[in-house]
This record gives structure tokens, sequence and C-alpha cells, in this order.
């Protein structure tokens, strides 16, 4: 690990200024990737803000119904918060579905969204990776690709986000709200949150230089039958080959997105616009467009079959 600066920062905005005009900055929480990463020396930031103190762990209700979440919200305390289990069930379940209980301790809200792809080589410093290392070309492509993305890749990159939370987000439209480095707030619905690859997959998120998150808001509860169904090599301590999150009302009508298939959170709105009519239709919306290798081509079936499961356990009412 290389060296660095350290300070702790006061408020937002002064930590989202502290980072603009620092060079090689990162902000640090949990620390649960930025450390993992800085220790192989694929991240090596010159100053690290450390946001903790911030007052940025609290969860409440907004005017309008729904939860505001503090970008400092464990991601232990959000699933356990009973708001959440109880009217955005499926964020609850996937935060369980995520990690180790010792991780879910120190991870944070903001982080989970911020945390970077799985990718092996991405990890192995001796692969070229256009992710590391921009224009150096993607190892993956004519490699082992069995649990890369099959929707949205480019020829730069088919890695895969690794986060359950941030599908579960992406399922209940949340908003992530942010602070800059010269004071001003902005708001940025989750749909635009995560980036496709294109020529650029370094830039993963919407986030300009300094921009902080300080809150993810969830809109008023919408009720029906919550599923979170993580598909992985093994019981626990894996992240997901596929999962598929849902949200099934009494009339039949919802909404359903994808994870372990993409450089972000899956959802089509042609997809959530046929839920009435049945998997197979719902499916063939989701993975319009997929381009499997040799080796990811089970994800197909994969999402065919779960997506079925978990729909038919739905009508079953969970």
């Amino acid at each position: 690990m290389r060296a660095f600066t350290y300070q702790r920062a006061q408020s937002p905005a002064e930590a989202a200024a502290a980072a603009a005009r620092t060079p090689g900055a990162r902000f640090i929480a949990g620390g649960t990737n930025l450390l993992d990463l800085m220790k192989l020396e694929i991240e090596s930031p010159q100053h690290l803000i450390d946001v903790n103190g911030l007052a940025l762990d609290k969860i409440e209700a907004t005017p309008g119904g729904g939860l505001r979440i503090g970008a400092l919200v464990r991601n232990t305390d959000l699933a356990a918060d009973a708001r959440v289990r109880k009217d955005y069930a499926v964020l609850s379940r996937a935060l369980l579905a995520g990690a180790s209980a010792q991780l879910r301790n120190k991870a944070t809200t903001a982080g989970n969204l911020l945390q970077r792809t799985r990718c092996p080589y991405f990890y192995d410093t001796n692969q070229p990776c256009n992710k590391r290392e921009p224009g150096a070309g993607c190892s993956a492509i004519g490699g082992y690709s069995r649990n890369h993305a099959i929707l949205g890749a480019s020829d730069a990159c088919i890695a895969t986000h690794p986060s359950d939370m941030a599908v579960a987000m992406a399922l209940l439209d949340a908003t992530v709200e942010t602070v800059k480095p010269d004071g001003a707030t902005r708001t940025i619905p989750i749909a635009d949150f995560h980036r496709l690859p294109g020529g650029t997959p370094h830039i993963e998120h919407a986030l300009t230089q300094g921009e902080l998150i300080t809150s993810v808001t969830l809109p008023k509860p919408t009720g029906g039958v919550h599923i979170y169904r993580k598909v992985r090599d093994r019981a626990s301590y894996a992240f997901a080959l596929i999962s598929v999150a849902a949200i099934v009302l009494p009339d039949g009508s919802g909404r359903v997105a994808l994870g372990g298939v993409a450089h972000k959170p899956w959802r089509r709105p042609a997809a959530d616009a046929s839920m009435n009519q049945g998997a197979r239709a719902v499916a063939e919306r989701l993975l319009d467009g997929a381009k499997p290798s040799a080796e990811s081509a089970f994800k197909v079936p994969l999402v065919q079959r779960t997506l079925a499961a978990v729909l038919a356990d739905a009508k079953k009412g969970g």
C-alpha cells in the first residue's frame, strides 16, 4: 500500500470541496472495498477524506411518505430497520443476501452503490484491463468469462456490477442525493446513476469530481409481494451469478430487475409493462439483445427459470 495523507471532514460540503481541490483524493467510510483495492495497488489515492463523522447515518421519513437513507447508514442497520422490512422488503432481503455479517456491519449505503467490479482480470494487475487502465484492453473478452455480463456490455468491457443492494434500489426507483464542491446539491435517479461501459468503462457512475453522496431516497411504498432471489455458486459469501428482484401487485402488474448480468442493475420498462403476460414475456424483454460468451451462455436460461420461479412464488404470496 502506498503512502497517503488523511483528514476528517466536518461537513459534507467541506468533504466535497477537499476532494475537488486535492488530486487523487478519495472518500472513505467503511472501506470494505477501497482498502482491498489499495492493498493490491489497483487504487492508490494520495489523500483519504474520512466522512464517518458527518452525521449521515439516519433513516428518516420523507414528506412524500418515503424514506431518506443517510449515506453512512450501515447495511446491517438498513436491513434491520422495521420500516424497510415492512414496506421495502426487497431491499432488506437483498442486503441480507450480500456479503457476510461482519462486512454488512461496516459497509455503508453509499459505499455499497460505489463498490467496484469483482472481475478477476480487474483484480489481477498483471492482466490488461480497460477499467483499471483505460486503453489497455479487456482480458475478459476472449478469456474466462463465466461470471461476466450478457447485457449492456461493450468491446471495451464485459464486467458486472457486484451489488445486491443496488439491484433492489433500482427496482424501487430510488434517488441518489449529493452535494458538490461548491455546496450545490442535486438528485440523480438511480437508473441514471450507474453507467454502461461503452468506450469508457473506467467511468462507472454519474458523480463528478469531488461530488459526495449524502443520502438515498425511496419513494412512497407500492405494496405487493417483494422477492429477491440470488443464484450463486455457494450458499453464502459469494457474488451473484444472476439475481432477480421483483415486486408483484395483487392485479399481477409489477416490476422486475436483474443483477449479475450487466455493468449496472438491469431494468427494462417493456419488461415491467409485460408482467401480466407471464414470465416468458418478461424474460424475453429483459434479455432482448443479450450477447453471452460460450461460458456465460448458461445465464440466459438461468434468468428465465429463476424469473419464472420468482413470479410463481409471488402469486402464492411470496
